[in-house]
């Protein structure tokens, strides 16, 4: 494989501005990428989380600044995602990730459509806090299919969250802060099983990723909800169409 170094940071820099601005889709966006230049779903899963090591430190870190973060809701997430990103990552060196993609893409699409419904039919923002187990379920299940599909823990944890009511800018923002420890557990797992060997992929991710995370954050805190909540939607929506209809067509 030999693709130019200047698009490897160029697709660092759009995923990691997406992930950034909405809480989701830097691991899809720069999977689908390395996926359609030839690199195996295990090899490019592991550049991808190698390179989002150091992007969501520094995204997590911009959110905790601009005040995105709700603390009890990265407690509750982060040792259930770390726990499933482990497990994800040592499945996926085992079987092939690509069986259980239809179903993760459903789930998906019907998370993106829920959530432009209440964009456009909207729901007041409640301040209930999210319940212990959904928080478990969705950091086991996140973990999970992040590792496994290459990305995921934005997707599902932040479209099911907002989806449900809670507010967006907080949603983003602390599911962005946990993704920090998730990916680093997800990298040790794959270094210690197969290794990490495509650094031009890594280095070229990692720094259009780390210049593109400040701005981000940056775009969450003055996005409105509505607004934030059309584009996940949409976002969501035209991914999952899109990957559905490589897996049938």
């Amino acid at each position: 494989m030999d693709v130019p170094f200047l698009l490897l940071v160029l697709v660092g820099f759009i995923a990691q501005i997406i992930d950034g601005s909405l809480g989701m889709a830097y691991g899809v966006s720069a999977n689908s990428f390395l996926l359609t230049v030839g690199l195996s779903p295990a090899i490019a899963s592991s550049s991808v989380h190698a390179s989002e090591v150091v992007t969501t430190l520094i995204s997590g870190l911009s959110h905790l600044k601009f005040g995105n973060i709700d603390k009890r809701m990265v407690l509750r997430l982060l040792i259930p995602g770390v726990i499933g990103g482990g497990l994800g990552a040592y499945i996926l060196t085992t079987i092939d990730g690509n069986m259980i993609k239809p179903w993760i893409s459903i789930y998906l699409l019907i998370m993106g459509v829920r959530i432009l419904w209440k964009a456009f039919r909207p729901t007041p923002e409640h301040d209930h806090e999210p319940k212990t187990g959904l928080l478990v379920a969705l950091g086991l299940a996140g973990g999970s299919l992040d590792a496994i599909g290459g990305g995921g823990w934005g997707p599902v944890v932040t479209s099911t969250l907002i989806s449900t009511g809670h507010s967006p800018r907080k949603t983003i923002g602390s599911v962005n802060f946990s993704e920090f420890f998730v990916t680093v557990t997800e990298s040790v797992v794959f270094i210690v099983t197969i290794g990490l060997t495509h650094w031009k992929v890594i280095l070229g991710l990692l720094l259009g990723g780390v210049i593109a995370a400040p701005l981000g954050a940056f775009v969450t805190k003055k996005l409105p909800r509505k607004a934030i909540m059309i584009i996940v939607g949409i976002l969501i929506v035209f991914l999952q169409l899109r990957t559905l209809y490589q897996i049938w067509f």
